[in-house]
């Protein structure tokens, strides 16, 4: 195991009730009521969090790449993030998918963005060998 680091930022976020509960942030600007996925409650669930987290994060790190490279993201620059509940022999598990759209770059220059995003991303990170990752450049 890892041992802790000097950190850049930390999110501190209380939750209670689980799948069917809240999430507050100490800062409150997350105030969010949770739902079980697939259920008609008018919360958002972990999946959900967790694709918006990871694609947001995976953009931000195709933007220091592409500074890296000299250019800039392209206007239109869109990941369609999907991450599914899933259980097996083992129990419950992720997998997840990254559909990312740079449009008027060149194939090689896009996926160049998109490889190095997907290797220095902390989510990307965090899911490498750790559950099914698709990423695919459309």
């Amino acid at each position: 195991m890892k041992q802790f680091q000097k950190a850049l930022y930390t999110a501190k976020v209380h939750t209670t009730g689980g799948r069917d509960g809240a999430s507050r942030s100490d800062d409150g600007r997350l105030d969010i009521k949770l739902s079980v996925p697939g259920s008609h409650g008018n919360g958002t669930n972990p999946e959900q969090l967790f694709a918006a987290g990871w694609s947001a994060c995976f953009e931000g790190a195709m933007a220091l790449s592409a500074a890296k490279h000299k250019i800039t993201l392209p206007k239109g620059t869109a990941i369609d993030a999907e991450v599914s509940l899933c259980s097996g022999d083992d129990g419950y598990f992720l997998q997840g998918r990254l559909d990312v759209n740079l449009p008027g770059l060149s194939h090689d220059m896009a996926q160049a963005l998109v490889d190095e995003a997907h290797a220095a991303c902390p989510y990307s990170k965090a899911t490498r060998n750790n559950m099914a990752v698709d990423i695919r450049l459309i």
